[in-house]
């Protein structure tokens, strides 16, 4: 007799009762695009994951503004998205959004997306930033079992991955559904060489006898503010860091793995492709070093943060 395999749960996905858009703070409901908008019809957009976190005196601060509404314009301008705003006003949006769905026990994030709301083909064109705050777990992430997707990284003169967009994320959702299927939640994606590029949804960093390994951007990697943090961590803690091609057998024999961004912090990997990993002293020690200075515990100059009224 053959056995009906039950469907997946559907995911609980948040659904915030407040979004920013057409320029101010208004309903979930009223953050709406035309379908004939250059946004929906092509996927024409840029976006950056963004994340809160509580402070000791009980403020709330944003981590990396700055890098990251520079690398939203640079996402921008490759696209050619007009993006007039400042940062201080692209700063002050993103604590409205905040402010008005912040927890005492729950950290934030927030996808800033700037969408091609008018013009076609490059001309007349007119964007619109939308802000949707979600909120995230405070400590450390729990381990992650993970594999080697059978999906590739595009080609830089095809799909560039140093733009944050959308359309850059066709095959993460191959690889998400693929890894579903396996019970993976992250996938790691090689570029077309058969090298590691990174993982789906983060950027991926591994420990070879002590040092620290983190793929370029030359290999289809995303430029990570994350990981330039983490760099900057490891000056401190004495910790070796390099970036360099890292080969998929390199992923069987790593000391280390772990999937590093925004939202993930350092998810440290706890199997790849079934095959269990040991104790990661030197990617627990840099996040605890990580999370001491977004919280507030222990600063650090390279976890900058900015705070609302």
């Amino acid at each position: 007799m053959n056995q009906v395999s039950a469907p997946s749960p559907k995911p609980q996905l948040q659904r915030p009762l407040w979004i920013y858009a057409g320029g101010r703070v208004r309903p979930w409901e009223e953050a709406v695009l035309h379908v004939t908008s250059e946004g929906c019809q092509r996927g024409m957009n840029v976006f950056e994951g963004l994340k809160g976190f509580w402070q000791p005196d009980g403020r709330f601060g944003l981590l990396a503004m700055r890098r990251h509404y520079q690398r939203l314009k640079r996402s921008a301008a490759l696209m050619h998205m007009p993006f007039a705003m400042s940062f201080e006003a692209y700063d002050a949006a993103c604590h409205a959004i905040t402010a008005c769905q912040r927890e005492p026990a729950r950290n934030m994030w927030i996808r800033a997306t700037l969408f091609l709301v008018e013009g076609h083909w490059g001309v007349g064109d007119s964007t619109d930033l939308v802000l949707a705050a979600y909120h995230y777990p405070r400590g450390v992430p729990a381990r992650m079992a993970t594999g080697v997707s059978t999906w590739r990284r595009a080609a830089d003169n095809a799909v560039p991955a140093r733009i944050k967009s959308s359309f850059n994320y066709l095959a993460a959702r191959f690889a998400k559904i693929e890894g579903r299927s396996r019970g993976y939640p992250e996938m790691v994606l090689l570029n077309e060489q058969g090298r590691v590029a990174e993982f789906i949804g983060s950027g991926l960093v591994m420990v070879r006898d002590g040092t620290v390994v983190a793929p370029p951007a030359s290999e289809g990697a995303f430029e990570s503010i994350t990981i330039d943090i983490i760099a900057a961590l490891c000056a401190d803690l004495g910790i070796g860091f390099e970036r360099r091609p890292i080969e998929r057998t390199e992923l069987i024999i790593a000391d280390e793995i772990a999937a590093v961004g925004t939202l993930n912090d350092i998810t440290v990997i706890g199997s790849m492709d079934e095959r269990p990993m040991g104790p990661a002293p030197v990617l627990d020690r840099i996040l605890l070093r990580y999370l001491d200075a977004c919280e507030g515990r222990e600063p650090h100059p390279a976890v900058d943060l900015t705070f609302g009224d």
